[in-house]
């Protein structure tokens, strides 16, 4: 007669086979390398292709203040501008059709691009130079930043206005964010409850600059 201890084994044994030959989750790569990448990991833009990139430490240092190479290291610092100056005619004034955009400086276009998110992806709107002269004149602090890959952030949806000056990965990541999960004509309460929750997330990580006559948190 068979044991049956062994009979109860058999189950449970079989569950552990299959636990053990379940895929595996995949493990981010570094894009140029292919090098395993931890959660939080630092990324390349592409200027041209306005593509980013993930990349291990050792790789992205090798971009590090190259402007003339093929991909940008794209920098940490997050900025919170508590004391930003834009008025409501200002921001009519960019053509920008809802309250949420980014701004850049791109080489490849020699010239500042206003981008803002939609269900779709990001939209570029056409930006009057003189209307973001006149920002800038305002606002010295958006001298200090670094073409392609760092952004005037804007959210002036809800109250308070928000203003930062962040990495371009964080605007695109912003904009993947609205893709995925809004619904319907409004978006639905799922997209604007990750929207407020992105907005909190980059102000704890952010450097309050509190005066333009600072040192801008550098």
């Amino acid at each position: 007669m068979e044991d049956s201890n062994t009979e109860n084994q058999v189950p449970s044994v079989i569950a552990a086979l299959r636990r053990f030959n379940r895929p595996r989750p995949a493990v981010e790569q570094c894009d140029l390398c292919s090098l395993g990448l931890a959660v939080e990991h630092q990324h390349l833009f592409e200027p041209k292709a306005r593509r980013l990139l993930c990349a291990c430490d050792a790789c992205a240092i090798l971009f590090s203040g190259q402007a003339e190479m093929r991909y940008k290291r794209v920098p940490r610092r997050i900025r919170f501008l508590t004391d930003f100056n834009l008025t409501d005619a200002q921001w009519d004034d960019l053509l920008i059709p809802i309250g949420m955009a980014f701004f850049f400086y791109s080489t490849p276009a020699k010239k500042t691009l206003a981008l803002y998110p939609s269900p779709a992806g990001s939209v570029e709107s056409l930006l009057e130079l003189e209307a973001w002269e006149e920002i800038v004149a305002a606002n010295p602090i958006l001298g200090a930043l670094e073409a392609d890959v760092e952004a005037l952030l804007v959210n002036r949806i809800g109250a308070p206005r928000e203003y930062y000056l962040a990495p371009i990965d964080e605007c695109f990541r912003l904009v993947g964010l609205i893709r995925a999960n809004w619904t319907g004509l409004s978006g639905g309460t799922e997209v604007w409850k990750e929207i407020a929750q992105f907005f909190t997330g980059l102000k704890a990580r952010a450097t309050i600059v509190v005066s333009e006559s600072s040192d801008f948190g550098f």
